[in-house]
């Protein structure tokens, strides 16, 4: 096995996270602290809340520019400078722990991974929903950004990035992974993630919602189309 030298850049969108970030630096920090990150990239599409602030106060490098998640990615991916890249949500937790199992991808292979999704809310439904989603990340290899994203930078650069665009960035990121032969794993480690819009919208209706969101994407739908359908309330 080679000697562990490979280190990752981890990229968040944010746009007015102040609520949400904090709880997820937490959870960076043992990535910090093992020197397993090199830097922190806080790509903001233009908060006016204490985003800047708490970004800062962690030395995170903060850059701005025009709201579009896919945007912010590429933004951020762009200046980034380890071997690899993390990209997570701005609410997005991972699991104690996490650093040994990323170091063990980093020394072992090659291709992409992403996280196992948990939702941060008990019950059946939340545990249902996160069970679907892992299945459709292992069977089709498509995971959304909510389960993060583990990249080798020369890899990411032959995809040519993120696509600059508000909804499906993940979708499509996941599409050029596939067309590239470049291989995709699960981390045997959770990404915790928010479950306030399920909650909010109803388990069954968000998750029709979002089957045909996707459906429509690979219809060839506009993705600023797609963001208006997503942020409207259900009737």
């Amino acid at each position: 096995m080679k000697l562990m030298s490979e280190k990752i850049s981890v990229v968040i969108p944010t746009l007015n996270s102040a609520t949400a970030l904090p709880e997820t630096l937490v959870c960076l920090m043992e990535g910090l602290h093992t020197g397993l990150i090199q830097e922190l990239i806080i790509s903001d599409a233009g908060s006016l809340d204490e985003t800047r602030q708490i970004a800062e106060a962690v030395g995170a490098v903060f850059i701005q520019g025009p709201a579009s998640r896919g945007g912010q990615l590429r933004r951020g991916c762009a200046v980034a400078k380890a071997q690899w890249l993390m990209v997570l949500h701005a609410d997005t937790h991972l699991q104690g722990g996490w650093t040994r199992v990323v170091r063990e991808h980093l020394q072992l292979r090659q291709g992409a991974a992403y996280f196992r999704l948990r939702f941060r809310a008990a019950g059946l439904l939340p545990r249902l929903f996160a069970k679907a989603a892992n299945l459709r990340a292992g069977t089709l290899g498509l995971a959304y950004g909510d389960q993060g994203l583990l990249i080798r930078q020369k890899d990411y650069q032959r995809l040519g990035g993120f696509p600059d665009q508000v909804l499906m960035e993940d979708v499509e990121i996941m599409r050029r992974i596939r067309q590239a032969s470049i291989g995709l794993s699960e981390l045997s480690s959770d990404a915790l993630t928010s479950a306030e819009r399920f909650q909010k919208v109803g388990w069954w209706r968000q998750g029709g919602r979002n089957v045909r969101l996707l459906c429509s994407y690979f219809l060839g739908v506009n993705p600023a189309t797609l963001a208006k359908r997503y942020s409207a309330p259900c009737s």
